[in-house]
């Protein structure tokens, strides 16, 4: 099979890896393809992503990395495994790679922090939230149904049998905008309200009164390996988005959202009486803007 020319996040991130422990090993290409009975070639072909890696053929290279065994070394086998396509490989015709790319790294994630200042999660869209915000930057019916049809789908993360740990910090702004008109976002909102009934789901609302620490981080994810050595933050962009791997960065945007979730009003508890509502909290700001709609 030929080296791929555009590899996926999840392949990018492997090669990577395999990059850092080879050379941490002290050995050249030439002695990482040796290992394989192949050439230097093949090995720099697969820590750039462009060529997968079977996982007997990985199982040997952590271990002559000098890899233990331990989560870490689960977590890279993990990555390796065949897939075949994701159910997002249907969507290509109209979804740029990255946002394939964004896909398969929430199904592939343990734990996913979100931060949004202006608008609703993908994640916790309504399709109808969803169509409004796609529509102002495309005209084509068919392709909105198709962007709309893959940010739903995105969502299935949500509500899988072994669902990922979700947590939000949404700036009170985003429940303001009037995306689609008042009858969208009461749905919008109730939404919200109904997601963070799950027991692996945590919504915040960051309020006005916090402060401007929410614009000045702006919008951003983490998403969770198996441990934190694993984790990427996305950063989107219109017209360029971007991934972050450096333990640095990925450390600077777990401080970030931390902060972030510290200053937030608390966690929108759908179950708690009304008069438990001693201090404005998450709900009742919801329950505020929708009821003013």
């Amino acid at each position: 099979m030929p080296p791929r020319s555009n590899p996926s996040e999840r392949q990018r991130r492997l090669g990577l890896e395999l990059r850092k422990l080879r050379t941490g090993a002290g050995l050249s290409g030439d002695q990482a393809g040796a290992l394989l009975e192949a050439d230097r070639t093949r090995i720099s072909n697969i820590e750039a992503g462009r060529l997968d890696v079977s996982r007997n053929r990985l199982y040997k290279l952590l271990r002559e990395y000098g890899c233990p065994r331990g989560s870490y070394f689960d977590g890279l086998m993990a990555m390796a495994q065949e897939r075949g396509k994701g159910w997002w490989d249907e969507f290509r015709d109209v979804v740029a790679p990255v946002g394939c790319d964004l896909a398969e790294l929430e199904s592939l994630s343990a734990a996913i922090r979100i931060h949004e200042p202006l608008f609703i999660p993908g994640l916790l869209q309504t399709e109808d939230y969803a169509r409004s915000v796609i529509g102002e930057s495309e005209d084509d019916k068919r392709r909105v149904d198709r962007f709309v049809a893959f940010r739903v789908g995105r969502q299935r993360v949500l509500t899988a049998e072994s669902p990922v740990r979700f947590r939000a910090v949404i700036h009170e702004a985003a429940l303001h905008v009037q995306v689609g008109g008042p009858k969208v976002m009461r749905k919008q909102l109730l939404r919200l309200i109904e997601v963070a009934r799950l027991p692996h789901v945590t919504v915040q609302v960051f309020p006005f009164e916090a402060g401007a620490y929410s614009s000045f981080s702006r919008s951003f994810g983490i998403f969770g390996g198996m441990l934190p050595e694993l984790d990427t933050v996305h950063l989107e962009h219109p017209l360029n988005s971007v991934f972050l791997r450096d333990g640095g960065h990925i450390s600077e945007y777990a401080r970030m959202f931390e902060r972030l979730s510290t200053l937030a009003l608390a966690e929108v508890d759908p179950e708690a009486a009304p008069e438990s509502h001693e201090s404005a909290d998450s709900l009742s700001l919801i329950q505020h803007v929708m009821y003013r709609l």
